[in-house]
């Protein structure tokens, strides 16, 4: 283990989810991201843990559930870090554990050189701007979303509960990515309609070469157009139907250290970006139940929540 990743899994253990000797901690990863899995599992035994390592294979895409006997585990740990190639934030076994009371980070996709970068960041201030964002979404009802490259979308957010990512799972059942860094929400179902231009990257694909350009209709992605790229997000897509194409979440992203790297994990938190993913977001408050959760960075957007500007061209008007 280098010295950084070392540095990086003691803040994750000792800072972000506040491991005491006794706990049962169970470190969750797969053959990509053995590395990180491993060293945060060192960390949780030299904080006097009952630390469990279980490696699976790797899931085929981000929603995908983890191996039952994964799930059942999971329901009888007080902490859990998925250090996984693929996300599994949005699975009915994430969000069952979370119910449970167990404290989750995962990181999806994570490299070493993501945890030395975004792990050093402040992240008492990144909790503080996504609570004061995430209380915005909460009471927010219409949402305007626009960029200089084309995207045009509103939808609806009346009645659904903001989230603040802030990295920092003390109390039970909190849930967080690590790195953290963003706040979002599960649009009503059925009510988005615009244009949306994917500018940054793209879950599944990364820093786009091209823009995509989806067509939104009655809530759900009906074209998608742009360069070769767009073949492998349509391949994605037509896998698992309609409910693929729901436009699950709106998030805006809060953490100063992070840069478009072509990780999701990472790309959804740059400050001065939103995302929009497709698919699932029944774990935080919505009712698509798909096995697929697809982000897409937005750059430079203007952000409009019932009549407000909160973000105008990538630049946060709303302040920690």
């Amino acid at each position: 283990m280098t010295k950084h990743l070392e540095k990086s899994a003691e803040i994750a253990i000792r800072q972000c989810m506040a491991v005491k000797k006794g706990e049962t901690v169970l470190v969750v990863t797969d053959e990509p991201t053995r590395n990180v899995g491993r060293a945060l599992w060192e960390k949780a035994v030299e904080a006097g843990a009952e630390a469990l390592y279980i490696e699976m294979l790797p899931r085929k895409n981000d929603g995908v559930e983890p191996p039952p006997a994964i799930a059942a585990a999971m329901l009888h740990a007080d902490v859990i870090l998925g250090a996984t190639s693929c996300s599994f934030s949005h699975t009915k076994a994430r969000k069952e554990a979370s119910q449970k009371g167990a404290r989750i980070a995962t990181l999806p996709g994570i490299t070493e050189d993501i945890m030395q970068r975004t792990l050093s960041a402040d992240y008492q201030h990144i909790a503080e701007l996504s609570q004061r964002f995430a209380k915005l979404l909460s009471e927010g009802k219409a949402v305007h979303i626009s960029t200089l490259a084309g995207t045009d979308l509103t939808l609806s957010i009346a009645g659904r509960q903001g989230h603040a990512d802030t990295g920092i799972n003390h109390t039970a059942g909190d849930f967080s990515n690590l790195p953290a860094g963003e706040a979002y929400v599960a649009p009503v179902e059925g009510t988005a309609e615009g244009i949306i231009i994917i500018d940054g990257a793209m879950a599944g694909i990364g820093v786009l070469e091209s823009p995509i350009k989806l067509t939104v209709e009655k809530g759900y992605v009906t074209k998608v157009e742009g360069g070769k790229e767009t073949e492998k997000l349509e391949a994605m897509l037509n896998e698992y139907g309609k409910l693929a194409c729901n436009i699950a979440e709106l998030g805006i992203g809060t953490n100063d250290q992070a840069i478009l790297s072509g990780r999701v994990l990472e790309d959804e938190k740059v400050m001065g970006t939103v995302h929009i993913a497709l698919g699932n977001n029944f774990g935080f408050g919505g009712t698509c139940q798909v096995p697929m959760h697809l982000d897409g960075i937005l750059l430079s957007p203007t952000l409009t929540i019932d009549g407000q500007v909160v973000i105008k061209d990538g630049k946060h008007l709303i302040t920690a």
